[in-house]
Order: C-alpha cells, then sequence, then structure tokens
C-alpha cells in the first residue's frame, strides 16, 4: 500500500483503562480481532478486520489517565514540517514529533478551537489496510466543534486542504479534500452536545447492519447518542462506548434521500 498523501486519515487509536474490556467491547460490536500486545511500546495492541489491521488500543501512559477517546492520525511526509505549522496557525503541539522505532513518526496536536488529532509520518507502518467499505474498517472522520471558523481556517492552512460546503440551513457542514478525494468532514457543533463535551474529531467504522451493531453495542453498556438514521451516504448512528469514547458506525450500503448542493469555498 502506498503511503497516503498529505492530510488523510491514515490511522486511529484510543487509550482505554480498560483495555480487555475494550477489546471485548469492539471485538463483538465490529468483529475485530486482536494481535499480540507489545510490550515494547507501552502494551500497544492492533485490532484487525478480516485480517486487516484497522485501529489499535492501548493503556493510557501513568498520568495521562482520563476520558477516553479515539484520535485520529492525519498523514504527512514530515512530522516536523508539520508540526511547525500546527504551532504557525494558531495550533498547539501536544506531543512533540517521536519516532516510533522503524514504525514512523507520531505527533499529537490540538487545533485552535480545541480538537485534539494525532499526525503519522509512516515507515514500514503505513496505516489503515482494510478498505474503507470492509466492515470493522475506517471510513469517515469529522470534526465536531462549536467554532469552525477556527477549524476552517486551520486544517486548509496546516494540511494543504481545498474545501467545500453542503449548503442548506440545516445544519453547518464542510468538507476538506486532498486533489479531487474528500478525506474528511467538519460539523458546528450545537446545542444538542452538551457543553461538558469537548471538540472532538468522530470517527465512523463500516458495518453490515447499523441496527444489529447498535444492539450489540447497547447490550454490552455502550450508549446509544443519535440514531440509527437514514442518511444519502448510509445508515449511521453515534454511540459512546462503555468507557465513554464515542465513535459512529455506518452501513454505506443503505442510503436514502438525495445528497445535499454543495458549493467551492472560495
Amino acid at each position: 500500500m502506498a503511503v497516503r498523501p498529505e492530510g488523510t486519515p491514515c490511522w486511529a487509536d484510543a487509550m482505554f483503562g480498560d483495555v480487555e474490556g475494550a477489546k471485548s467491547f469492539y471485538g463483538d460490536v465490529l468483529g475485530w480481532t486482536f494481535g499480540e500486545s507489545s510490550s515494547e511500546y507501552g502494551n500497544y495492541t492492533q485490532a484487525y478486520a478480516a485480517g486487516k489491521a484497522v485501529a489499535a488500543v492501548v493503556p493510557p501512559m501513568p498520568g495521562q489517565e482520563g476520558q477516553s477517546q479515539w484520535c485520529l492520525y492525519l498523514a504527512s511526509p514530515d512530522a516536523a514540517a508539520t508540526a511547525a505549522r500546527i504551532r504557525e496557525h494558531g495550533g498547539e503541539v501536544l506531543m512533540e514529533p517521536m519516532q516510533v522505532g522503524d514504525f514512523g513518526t507520531m505527533c499529537l496536536g490540538r487545533d485552535p478551537s480545541g480538537v485534539v488529532f494525532g499526525v503519522w509520518q509512516a515507515g514500514v507502518h503505513e496505516g489503515f489496510e482494510a478498505l474503507p467499505e470492509q466492515p470493522g474498517a475506517f471510513c469517515w472522520a469529522e470534526v465536531y466543534t462549536r467554532e469552525p471558523g477556527k477549524s476552517d481556517a486551520f486544517f486548509p492552512a496546516v494540511f494543504g486542504y481545498t474545501a467545500k460546503q453542503m449548503e442548506g440551513d440545516a445544519m453547518d457542514f464542510r468538507m476538506f479534500n486532498v486533489g479531487d478525494d474528500t478525506v474528511l468532514g467538519r460539523m458546528k457543533m450545537g446545542e444538542e452536545f452538551p457543553p461538558e463535551v469537548p471538540a472532538y474529531i468522530n470517527v465512523y467504522f463500516t458495518v453490515d447492519d447499523c441496527d444489529g451493531a447498535v444492539a450489540r453495542a447497547t447490550g454490552h453498556g455502550g450508549v446509544l447518542r443519535f440514531g440509527p438514521m437514514d442518511t444519502p451516504f448510509g445508515r449511521f448512528a453515534a454511540l459512546s462506548d462503555p468507557q465513554g469514547a464515542s465513535f459512529s458506525v455506518i452501513d454505506v450500503t443503505r442510503t436514502q434521500g438525495e445528497i445535499p448542493q454543495i458549493s467551492d469555498v472560495p
């Protein structure tokens, strides 16, 4: 697999205080299996869908215990240069670029509206192996922010995205493109989000039956936040796992309605 173009989502992982609980939950909900934990790298454990790497789970490092959440990594040919642009455009570098063996180099950043994300400069680990349409695979992500203007300026400046805006008054939704490929969405958080919920990136995983996945998730202690709902892009639902990490599931084969008009952003 070729290294992904700059700014393309390339990996996702999450820290869990109860890693075995997370493995049990996602194994049942998404059908994941798990590799051996790597003690050399903090018991980092990769998840697989039909033998293809899709994500990873890891226990928190001492002092980093807290709310579990998914972290999306965006591809970079030069993590140090990306870190410099993060600072230059008003973001924060939460973790300086750090080489992870021969796997690659990682960095953690936060945009000016509070959205935390990762940067990955691939070495031998190039990221997602499963195609987005494969059940259990990562397929989409959206920046959820209360200050869309800040995110809209920051991400294209750092990653070179072009942008398109979904027309209509129902929601404020923007799409970031790498070339002709739409790689990331941006949603303005409304009053339906409690004030204590910070800005974040919501990751979507493909399922072959949205309602079945929701039933399995809630049956294993997860919380249904929204949906299931039919859209022109698929039937999806927003969930939180038992440790509080938010994610969504989507059946991309079940679509309904017309795709809204989309306009270029100058």
